[in-house]
């Protein structure tokens, strides 16, 4: 686990180190060992195709162990559930009732089905007054699930599920097929992208970056089959991905959320690219960077970097930076990897203390001392600020 970041760092949830040991167990146990994921795509697809074997095993006593292309009532089921999931985190709902089911196709019977067999995906219960009500296990599977149903949506129908915003004008002059078909893939992403940069308490964030993994094709061919596609090549796929994080890097400069942005590099994460990251690992490398004047993006670079790295920072000085006021608050996120946070004299405003306040609350941080002296966080910062330092995760000792 230790070897992807990305995903070592997901292991303060108590389900995500379940569904990694479930998936690493089976990879680990075949003679022909499959390579290890790598992002949490890759982990999640696994994951699915493992639950769907275990399921045919037990009930159908199938003896298939790898299958090359899933049966047809296992993708309708999935995709029906796919449907649901994306239907109610639009709606925020992680519980759902008979009448939700019925919009998806899904009747009663089928919902206590799909419940039985896919215990570790879907499950049933009795709710307040004994009405039955619904679930997935966790709430990262629905939004797996999710992904799944809007990229079907797509390849397999030609519908973006995300209503037209202002960019789509520019779209509408390209006249190729083929090409229509690629950007109606980038287009999708970029919808995607401009909703979860919307949604105030980052509902969407998993579900992009599993959206975004999902459209890799190496991916697509873990899941046998599940998601169909229309005509499309390995060069528009190319061409999708090359647009897809050419509009990530346009966000990440725009972006004025600091955890948004952090998000975005997750995104090129599971697309496999991520040179403004890896620039950013050459200068900290060759020690050049503190003469360096960094840009936002590269600042944003860099906090992405040091919160990937396992390694605790003793001693975090923002000043020691050369950058503008964007850039430190792009810096701020590196206070949940260190020991002592220094950003005295550093400009700091009342929206630097959601950065902080997050930070305050993360579980395990080593975080133990903050000089946040000599800086104009006014009343509604201090409130912001009252509010991590009272949270049980809080480890602060010193503040100044």
């Amino acid at each position: 686990m230790k070897t992807s970041r990305s995903l070592h760092i997901m292991c303060h949830m108590p389900v995500f180190c379940w569904i990694s040991a479930t998936v690493l167990e089976m990879i680990l146990k075949e003679a022909e060992k499959a390579e290890v994921p790598k992002t949490l795509t890759q982990m999640y697809s696994h994951f699915m195709l493992i639950q769907i074997i275990v399921k045919n095993k037990k009930y159908n006593k199938a003896t298939e162990t790898n299958p090359k292309e899933l049966s047809q009532s296992d993708k309708e089921m999935i995709l029906k559930l796919a449907k649901l999931a994306f239907q109610q985190l639009q709606k925020s709902n992680l519980i759902f009732y008979e009448e939700d089911l019925r919009e998806c196709g899904l009747d009663v019977t089928e919902a206590s089905v799909y419940s039985a067999l896919c215990t570790e995906i879907f499950k049933e219960e009795s709710g307040l007054y004994q009405d039955t009500v619904y679930s997935f296990v966790h709430l990262s599977i629905q939004e797996f699930l999710a992904a799944v149903h809007a990229l079907e949506s797509c390849l397999g129908k030609n519908e973006n599920v995300f209503p037209p915003d202002d960019e789509d004008e520019e779209e509408k002059d390209v006249d190729d097929d083929e090409e229509k078909e690629s950007i109606k893939l980038s287009d999708l992403h970029r919808r995607a992208v401009n909703q979860a940069l919307k949604s105030k308490n980052g509902h969407l964030d998993l579900f992009l970056r599993f959206l975004l993994g999902l459209s890799l094709e190496s991916n697509q061919n873990l899941l046998r089959g599940l998601l169909t596609q229309t005509g499309s090549t390995t060069q528009t796929n190319e061409e999708t991905v090359e647009r897809t994080v050419r509009y990530l890097s346009f966000k990440i400069k725009e972006e004025s959320s600091p955890e948004r942005i952090i998000n975005l590099f997750h995104c090129l994460n599971e697309l496999g690219t991520n040179s403004l990251v890896e620039d950013m690992q050459t200068s900290l490398h060759s020690g050049t960077l503190s003469e360096t004047e960094l840009k936002p993006d590269q600042c944003s670079a860099l906090a992405y970097l040091l919160l990937m790295s396992e390694e605790v920072l003793e001693e975090f000085d923002l000043k020691t930076y050369n950058t503008s006021e964007e850039g430190y608050q792009r810096l701020l996120p590196i206070v949940k990897t260190c020991k002592r946070a220094l950003l005295d004299g550093c400009k700091l405003i009342y929206e630097s203390c959601e950065t902080l306040t997050s930070a305050l609350q993360t579980p395990n941080s080593p975080l133990r001392e903050l000089d946040l002296s000599f800086n104009d966080l006014r009343d509604r910062g201090v409130e912001l600020l009252c509010v991590g330092l009272t949270s049980p995760l809080c480890n602060i000792q010193t503040l100044v």
